[in-house]
């Protein structure tokens, strides 16, 4: 027991020093992915509850002389895991969307691009940030004033709070997990027992059968 609590305290400080290290680190660049005519296309994002999350979304100006690359408009939609809806879009060619989530788990963000005939491409560029990397640290020195070790100690004062609330979910993870492990173990168990009896009975009755079997052919 101990030595699990140690190797658990151990796991622990690997995580915190692993965020502050990515919190130091370059905040994550938007992607870009092209979507064909009548395709449906879906990014999730794990959010953990009371965390904010902000994304923006365009479409990138298509290529001269490309006819292929022509689409303007399309439909998103941002989804919690229960299927609530956060925002939605319908023949948009840009937009913003920002929300606080309120459980924990993957949060989808769907594309939709309109029918076309012929087949045709939208280039669409999309940044999903969630946690420190959705504060804009950049304004936030402009309106305070501040210096930028200030504003340093503010990204490492809200990461150690996120990297607490992170132990905090994984231990709850944890303990899940452990309850699913121990009824996982006991149906097992009782499975077992259950597959034991039933060998047991059958082979009685084989035993049974075969007893009968032969002490009638002895009358015979």
């Amino acid at each position: 027991m101990v030595a699990y609590i140690t190797m658990w305290r151990w796991s622990c400080w690997f995580i915190v020093i692993m965020l502050i290290f990515e919190s130091g680190s370059k905040m994550a660049e938007s992607m870009r992915f092209d979507m064909h005519s009548g395709e449906t296309k879906c990014i999730s994002e794990d959010v953990k509850a009371d965390t904010m999350s902000v994304g923006s979304y365009s479409i990138v100006d298509p290529i001269k002389g490309d006819p292929n690359v022509t689409v303007r408009f399309f439909g998103l939609q941002v989804t919690s895991p229960h299927g609530v809806s956060y925002h939605y879009g319908d023949k948009v060619e840009k937009g913003t969307f920002a929300f606080t989530a309120s459980e924990n788990g993957p949060y989808s963000a769907c594309f939709c691009s309109p029918l076309h005939k012929p087949p045709l491409t939208t280039i669409v560029e999309f940044d999903w940030r969630s946690g420190v990397e959705a504060r804009d640290w950049s304004n936030v020195a402009k309106k305070g004033n501040i210096e930028a070790m200030e504003i340093e100690l503010r990204k490492l004062s809200v990461t150690v709070r996120n990297v607490h609330a992170e132990m905090y979910y994984l231990r709850d993870r944890e303990e899940e997990m452990q309850e699913l492990n121990l009824s996982t173990n006991s149906e097992m168990a009782i499975m077992g027992f259950l597959s034991l009896v039933v060998c047991v009975s059958v082979a009685g009755l084989q035993s049974w059968h075969l007893r009968n079997y032969f002490e009638r052919k002895k009358l015979l």
